[in-house]
């Protein structure tokens, strides 16, 4: 299910041919990252990086320069050494970065100060990620002014340095085929791992447990990491965003919030679910999540190409307001409700965010100031909640303490759209049947 080395030569003569003749452009991997002492955290690539050469190790960096004759994309990266090999396995050394991932020509990385300033002589401009990393920061000023003092040898010294993420992430919110079979695989495992949570749950139980129980199916099903920190939030907790203390002891009656999805080959899936600790949902419970569940339908309904990007958020809005009203938790007529962002008492975050190798992945949201049309190819998430927390006083008592979001993984088709992750149990039947 890997992606080909055709697509990523693809990607890379698609970004060399925008910044154009002239132009360098360089990307730095990621880098290994100290947990404590001589222990450090599992690698996970650049997705930047990753997008462009498929090169999975770090110490490295990308180089691409349109109309080199001697090549045109060059890889810097570790040199093979047998000791490194003994200790933490396969690297693919310099030969490999040729002949596996398509490199027409590599360093050693070790060598990069003394290689790279002469591939910056004579180019107009750097496109590189400004900011990303400082010590490529400061290496392309001092590499720069090494050549201005040059000057009088004939050579010149890059005259503009442009961010590269506008081209990079662009591109990256088109999904391919390839991409497209990566994120449903993400979102198969996701949705196995939240109906054992499911099926799991129980009063008593602390939220870790059940945190267990989706890192065991995403292990399981060979999704070695997740795309975020899972939220388990049982009863109060579920009014907490970013919950992820996840210790708490769930309680018999309270609602339970489940946003977690797994990792697969780089990509991300992101689901969540709200479903009763007990199996079966209390009357506001049912009222509340039924809101959320219609706004969320008809939500999704709109994601289709052509329409813009807050178009989904904007029938959340009013739907919850409407349903708020006529529940009795906000008083007043809906439209001023609206203007005055009433709804913001129990509804605070957006409707959704792009989402591809990083779960809140990129790409701009508006182009000149308008909201951005979707079109076929584009994967966002759709995830309305309410929440009423615990200490809420202008709502009575027996709604105080409900949190609740649904969310799901939507892909733009030609034609409308496609639900990646639609197998998760959803309705308030399929919960309650699925649970018991």
């Amino acid at each position: 299910m890997k992606i080909k080395q055709t697509e990523y030569k693809k990607r890379r003569t698609q970004l060399m041919r925008m910044v154009g003749k002239g132009s360098i452009a360089l990307i730095p991997s990621a880098t290994m990252k100290v947990r404590n002492r001589d222990a450090e955290y599992k690698f996970r690539q650049d997705s930047d990086f990753s997008y462009l050469t498929g090169f999975e190790e770090p110490e490295s960096l990308a180089v691409f320069i349109p109309g080199r004759e001697q090549g045109e994309y060059l890889l810097f990266c570790r040199e093979f050494d047998e000791k490194t090999a003994l200790w933490t396995g396969h690297h693919a050394g310099l030969e490999g970065a040729v002949n596996e991932f398509g490199a027409d020509d590599a360093f050693p990385i070790s060598d990069v100060a003394d290689i790279l300033p002469g591939l910056l002589e004579n180019r107009d401009k750097v496109f590189y990620p400004m900011g990303r990393s400082s010590e490529l920061d400061q290496q392309l000023m001092e590499w720069t002014n090494r050549i201005r003092s040059q000057a009088r040898t004939g050579v010149t010294a890059p005259l503009e340095f442009v961010s590269l993420e506008h081209f990079v992430h662009d591109m990256r919110l088109y999904k391919s085929p390839a991409e497209l079979k990566i994120m449903r695989k993400a979102a198969a495992i996701s949705i196995k791992a939240h109906k054992r949570a499911m099926k799991v749950v129980r009063p008593d139980l602390y939220e870790y447990q059940i945190e267990a129980e989706l890192l065991h199916q995403f292990f399981y099903s060979g999704a070695r990491a997740e795309a975020y920190t899972s939220i388990v939030g049982g009863g109060k907790n579920g009014c907490v965003l970013h919950y992820i203390d996840n210790r708490d002891q769930l309680k018999d009656g309270d609602l339970l919030l489940i946003d977690a999805g797994a990792e697969w080959e780089n990509y991300a899936s992101d689901i969540t679910r709200t479903f009763p600790v007990n199996g079966r949902f209390s009357e506001e419970q049912k009222a509340l999540y039924q809101l959320v569940l219609d706004a969320q339908i008809a939500a999704i309904e709109l994601v289709q190409p052509g329409n813009h990007w807050n178009e989904p958020h904007d029938i959340v809005v009013t739907i919850l307001t409407k349903g708020l009203v006529k529940l009795g938790l906000l008083k007043g007529k809906v439209q001023k409700l609206i203007k005055d962002e009433a709804y913001k008492a129990f509804y605070m975050h957006r409707t959704g965010h792009w989402l591809g190798m990083d779960v809140h992945d990129v790409g701009d949201y508006k182009i000149d100031g308008n909201w951005r049309v979707l079109e076929a190819g584009m994967v966002l998430t759709v995830e309305p909640g309410l929440y009423i927390p615990a200490d809420c006083e202008m709502v009575e008592p027996r709604w105080r303490g409900i949190g609740i979001r649904i969310e799901d993984d939507v892909l733009v088709t030609k034609n409308g759209h496609e639900v990646l992750s639609a197998g998760a149990p959803k309705s308030v039947e399929e919960i309650e049947a699925w649970m018991n």
